[in-house]
């Protein structure tokens, strides 16, 4: 057996509805495949809907499973309860939120601007408030039996970390929500949980985050006590089990998958404090050239 093995048995969570934000590519994509590989239905979102569906298409070609492509810019409320209706009428219910789209670039705070600092507050915090209270919402109305809600936060939620301070801001405010909630909505036969996961590179994430030459220069394997990042597969395993009724007993609980990385060094981007003033200078020509392509 190896860890990039999958972990489940068939039909594990045949006969679940799981919605994923952000899931039209990197761990969304990943998480989503795996679980209609398992016999989930999912409705994943995004604001890409041309990425969605050729997402879409391409998993339910290679897993046999159903997958929905729903349009959806998760910083507006009212947004997220049309693709909530669209995902009852499709599916007919819900039973796990996988709270996944998120935004991210490192920079000196002091180079930020107020708009780029809330653009990311608004789609890791904002987002996943959105979604989790209109859910929440339907399930309780609806007198729902049992319902999950997984929110995929990071190490530095609780440690901080320099240079992602929007991020480190909005998912620690996700985690106390996640902690919060597994409280006051286990009455209802809602679990919330969360995953943080260290260096998990996909193409478009990481290109964004160390544009050019600097993904080399500042190899996170590095460190990582076990020497290596993560594979895709061990979150999925990971996700799929704590979504799945394996995990009944898991309530309020922030599992961490990083090799031990916080625990070599807490603040997964401190090590950007090697970055000096012209190479800043140069990183933010890289990333709004990008932006502009």
């Amino acid at each position: 057996m190896s860890y990039t093995d999958k972990m489940l048995r068939d039909d594990a969570l045949k006969g679940k509805v799981i919605v994923v934000t952000g899931g039209g590519s990197g761990l969304g994509k990943a998480m989503t495949k795996y679980f209609l590989e398992l016999g989930a239905q999912v409705a994943i979102t995004s604001r890409d809907l041309e990425k969605l569906k050729t997402t879409a298409a391409e998993l339910e070609s290679e897993t046999g499973g159903k997958c929905l492509p729903l349009q959806c810019d998760v910083r507006h409320y009212e947004k997220v309860e049309n693709m909530l209706q669209e995902t009852l009428k499709v599916f007919g219910k819900v039973d796990v939120l996988l709270n996944n789209a998120a935004g991210n670039f490192i920079s000196p705070t002091e180079r930020l601007s107020a708009n780029a600092f809330d653009t990311v507050i608004d789609i890791v915090l904002k987002g996943s408030k959105n979604c989790t209270l209109a859910f929440g919402k339907h399930w309780i109305d609806t007198k729902q039996t049992s319902a999950t809600i997984l929110n995929i936060v990071t190490t530095y939620a609780w440690t901080g970390s320099a240079y992602v301070v929007p991020s480190a801001t909005a998912k620690a405010g996700v985690l106390a929500m996640t902690r919060s909630l597994a409280v006051e909505w286990a009455k209802y036969g809602i679990r919330s949980n969360a995953i943080a996961p260290g260096p998990f590179p996909t193409k478009g994430a990481w290109d964004r985050l160390l544009p050019g030459d600097l993904s080399e220069k500042f190899d996170m394997a590095k460190k990582v006590p076990l020497k290596r990042v993560g594979d895709h597969q061990e979150l999925a395993n990971l996700a799929a089990y704590l979504v799945s009724d394996f995990s009944a007993y898991v309530n309020g609980d922030v599992i961490t998958i990083d090799g031990g990385e916080w625990l070599k060094g807490a603040g997964q981007f401190n090590l950007l404090e090697a970055i000096p003033e012209e190479l800043w200078d140069q990183l933010e020509m890289m990333i709004k050239a990008k932006k502009n392509k």
